[in-house]
């Protein structure tokens, strides 16, 4: 009788979902390696050998939240009927998301953040890099509300761009604060109360 192979120690999707909640919940740094093999359900030899280490855990949690969570958010951005719109979707559908789990508030991509002098640079990168995708989409919206004559042509798309998403950031931090879904809505709708202002700023003149 043919030999049967090892059977899997445990369901290895499972446990990495179990760890973007702990990175989620905690940030890197906070997150240890104790807080990461209580949610998984295995030990931290276990934890090595599918993960190689810590900072290779969180890469692939980071991948895991792109692909699964606050998609909404971004998706309705490009689809927006005009670059108003897009803007005022994604702070509300931000405001919606955050307060909506008490367990999960806020932007995990946001709030993992290393804040320690001696960081590890790749998890820094990651994290940059994941923000500034996101940024460039609404960028490109913004851009083409230009082009197609919704935005001034002397519209600054670049600090209407870094503004909306500056506010949605804070939002992140408002919601882990405990900020209500109210709240949340509240400032999402004073950020937008100055949409006219912020459009009619010239950009500056190029160099």
């Amino acid at each position: 009788m043919a030999p049967r192979g090892r059977p899997r120690a445990f369901d290895r999707d499972a446990a990495l979902r179990k760890a973007m909640e702990v990175f989620w919940a905690k940030g890197y740094e906070r997150a240890s390696l104790a807080d990461l093999t209580e949610a998984m359900g295995i030990n931290a030899p276990s934890l090595y050998a599918a993960f190689t280490s810590k900072e290779a855990l969180f890469q692939e949690a980071l991948t895991l939240y792109s692909a699964t969570e606050g998609c909404d958010i971004w998706e309705g951005v490009p689809a927006a009927p005009t670059a108003r719109a897009a803007c005022a979707h994604l702070l509300r559908a931000t405001a919606e998301a955050f307060a909506g789990d008490e367990k999960r508030r806020g932007c995990l991509v946001v709030l993992s953040a290393p804040q320690t002098e001696g960081s590890s640079p790749s998890i820094c990168d990651a994290l940059k890099h994941h923000r500034a995708a996101t940024t460039a989409v609404l960028r490109e919206r913004l851009r083409r509300a230009v082009a197609e004559g919704d935005l001034p042509a002397t519209a600054d798309v670049e600090a209407i761009t870094a503004y909306v998403v500056t506010v949605q950031h804070g939002l992140s931090i408002q919601a882990r604060d405990g900020a209500s879904r109210e709240t949340l809505l509240a400032i999402a709708g004073c950020a937008m109360a100055g949409w006219e202002n912020l459009v009619s700023v010239a950009h500056p003149p190029a160099a």
